[in-house]
């Protein structure tokens, strides 16, 4: 006899609410930290999705304007998040978090994985996979109505190595800096094999990658190398954006993101080699603190061109 929904409602709604109350959710403060639960997880949004606006936060949360409007002043004054303008919409702003903001978003992510993976350690029956699955589609179902949330498919950042990622970053240097110098198999072969060889090193804890996500395919990276240069020099590679995500806030994400884990480790310096005439690129860099060291003209890449070298020594 096939399965009654009706039957289980009771039970499901006395299952949510246990989950409510021991998620802390009807708490004064919440994931070991001293916000309510929507400043937690509008930290946890702006760092999940880079470049989010005011008016895409309040969708997300479910909050009205002006309790948004509360909300960011309340962080933006313990100095958690910034603003910047969308090139795209003069009336709309970017946010972005801080390094402190990036430091309560660790702390609270830190906080969630012990609570999930300890209350996984203790069931029986089932698997992480099973209730991951169950979850999302009970959700998902829930928010299915007239109040739906923004499309799944948005953009995400995300941390570490990613299947396919290589192939996809190789690709995005050779469409976009093709022209600078010269299209053909060069460039592509020489970006693949350097990270090719720098993968399997991605597990060294001075090692990261932070990548923005599209359906599964990577159309944003930064990396930091932290071995390669030694003397505790930092090595920023492959800072690289799809056309279609410049001017959304997502590219300085990145490379907060990338200065954020040089300085937690102590490097001294950070140093990365770019093309003259990458100008927004260029700008991006000055913002955050680097300082052209070096330009000369190099053919590593299959046609002579004009590299510089950018220096940012760890702030005082």
């Amino acid at each position: 006899m096939p399965d009654d929904p009706s039957v289980h409602i009771a039970d499901i709604r006395a299952a949510s609410r246990h989950l409510v109350r021991a998620l802390g959710f009807l708490d004064r403060t919440i994931a070991g930290t001293d916000m309510s639960a929507s400043a937690v997880h509008a930290i946890l949004e702006i760092g999940l999705t880079p470049g989010v606006t005011a008016k895409d936060l309040s969708v997300r949360l479910k909050l009205e304007k002006s309790t948004i409007s509360r909300l960011l002043k309340g962080l933006a004054r313990r100095g958690a998040i910034a603003f910047s303008q969308v090139e795209t919409d003069r009336r709309a702003q970017a946010l972005s978090l801080t390094d402190h903001g990036w430091a309560l978003f660790r702390e609270i992510d830190a906080y969630g994985n012990r609570q999930v993976g300890s209350a996984l350690e203790q069931m029986t029956g089932t698997t992480a996979t099973n209730v991951a699955h169950v979850l999302e589609a009970y959700a998902a179902a829930l928010d299915s109505g007239p109040r739906a949330v923004l499309p799944t498919a948005a953009p995400t950042v995300v941390e570490g190595y990613r299947t396919g990622m290589i192939g996809d970053i190789a690709a995005l240097h050779a469409r976009t800096h093709g022209p600078i110098v010269g299209n053909g198999p060069a460039f592509e072969s020489v970006v693949s094999s350097a990270m090719a060889e720098f993968m399997p090193r991605i597990g060294d804890p001075r090692n990261n990658s932070w990548s923005v996500l599209e359906n599964g395919a990577v159309i944003g990276s930064i990396t930091i190398d932290g071995e390669d240069l030694g003397g505790n020099t930092a090595h920023l590679r492959w800072f690289i954006l799809s056309e279609k995500l410049r001017g959304k806030g997502l590219g300085r994400a990145l490379l907060d993101r990338a200065l954020a884990h040089c300085d937690t480790l102590g490097f001294d310096a950070i140093h990365l080699w770019t093309l003259k005439g990458l100008d927004a690129a260029r700008a991006l860099y000055e913002k955050s603190g680097f300082e052209l060291a070096d330009e000369y003209i190099g053919d590593q890449w299959g046609k002579a061109v004009t590299e510089q070298k950018f220096i940012r020594n760890r702030p005082v």
